[in-house]
């Protein structure tokens, strides 16, 4: 076996918090705290889990948060369908753009010389010439079968 290619091993406690068990040991883990059995000094490592506490272990079955994890997982949540319900989608963020293209396009465009307006011409009503007949001149009865 090689030397000085594998780590240190210390005696350690490995404490769960949840439930009091302690389990002596030896591991590469270290920590500040350390706690003297028969003599020899062992690293205490506090975690949250154990066989010794497990459900799937100890038969039991409890809900165990220990961190608050389901809350923060349900305020995540909250937070991002708050912020979904005002975000625009791709399509009205789009059509906004093209939008604001199109007023910033027409304020850069020269003005455009107004029509002068013309009033509409005021109609007077037109004078109605009723023909004159010309005088009805006999025609003998000769002439009406003739034609």
């Amino acid at each position: 076996m090689k030397t000085d290619i594998h780590p240190s091993v210390h005696p350690v406690i490995f404490v769960d918090t949840s439930c009091g068990a302690e389990f002596i040991t030896r591991s590469t883990l270290k920590s500040k705290e350390t706690r003297d059995i028969n003599g020899v000094e062992h690293y205490v490592i506090n975690i949250e889990i154990s066989s010794a506490s497990h459900p799937f272990f100890t038969g039991e079955e409890r809900f165990v948060d220990t961190a608050g994890r389901v809350d923060k997982f349900k305020e995540k949540l909250d937070r991002v369908e708050a912020v979904a319900k005002e975000r625009k989608g791709k399509k009205a963020k789009r059509e906004a753009k093209v939008a604001l293209k199109k007023q910033e396009e027409k304020e850069r465009a020269p003005a455009k010389k107004a029509k002068p307006v013309v009033e509409a011409p005021v109609e007077t009503p037109e004078a109605i010439e009723i023909p004159v007949e010309a005088p009805a001149t006999e025609v003998s009865a000769d002439d009406a079968t003739e034609k």
